[in-house]
């Protein structure tokens, strides 16, 4: 199976290239996706051989690089294809189990709290935590898909189901519409237990979104969207 590996990176300078060094013993092809840094990731990234890059000369969002990750996926062939962030929160010793699940569902996504026991880890944010728990439950009841990490950006996809969706919100709500097509269009999906790391705990949101009531109405307002919108005028092949 062919698989591409995307990374998103905004300002990663400091980690990407031991993180890339780490994925290249798995011989997967790399894409990473430049959201606009101004630290010198682009500069660190010319240093690294046999690599794909998309850079965007503005900071568009978390959600367009994946958007933009699934794209080229799809233009370039791929059979599969892996994101994980490049900021040393995913582990790429964790990619082979990735690899080993992907071929019997449409979706493997990765899970910090499959494991009960990192939910009273210290380390974590307190209003992540708490807004990422209201959101699954709320996914969970609207779709039954009984998820316990809506936020996890560490997955594995088939490619043909990305071809069914047609994704657009370019920020860090991107994942809520993702959950709320796969449930419309009936994806198979499983959820595996991966690290739980948070390397910096000051990280903020952008703007308006540091505050914890507006980044929950956004979200919310994605989910409201989604519910009104019929899925099958929306397949893009």
């Amino acid at each position: 199976m062919n698989t591409l590996i995307a990374l998103p990176a905004f300002n990663e300078k400091k980690d990407i290239g031991f993180i890339i060094s780490q994925i290249k013993k798995y011989d997967l092809d790399i894409l990473v996706i430049d959201d606009g840094s101004t630290d010198g990731t682009q500069e660190q990234l010319s240093k690294i051989d046999n690599i794909n890059t998309i850079v965007h000369e503005d900071n568009l969002g978390y959600g367009q690089t994946i958007i933009d990750a699934f794209e080229y996926g799809i233009s370039n062939n791929y059979d599969n294809i892996i994101t994980m962030d490049c900021d040393g929160q995913h582990i790429p010793d964790e990619v082979q189990v990735f690899l080993t699940q992907i071929s019997d569902y449409d979706i493997v996504s990765g899970s910090r709290y499959l494991i009960e026991d990192n939910k009273h880890d210290p380390q974590i944010p307190p209003d992540r935590y708490t807004i990422n728990m209201e959101m699954t439950q709320m996914l969970n009841k609207i779709t039954g898909l009984n998820l316990t990490d809506s936020f996890c950006g560490f997955k594995a996809y088939k490619i043909d189901a990305l071809k069914k969706m047609k994704l657009t919100e370019n920020g860090y709500g991107m994942p809520l519409q993702l959950w709320m097509q796969v449930w419309k269009l009936g994806l198979r999906i499983k959820e595996i237990p991966v690290k739980l790391i948070y390397n910096d705990t000051s990280r903020r949101f952008n703007g308006e979104l540091d505050k914890p009531a507006i980044r929950l109405s956004y979200y919310k307002e994605i989910i409201r969207n989604e519910m009104n919108k019929d899925i099958r005028s929306r397949i893009t092949v």
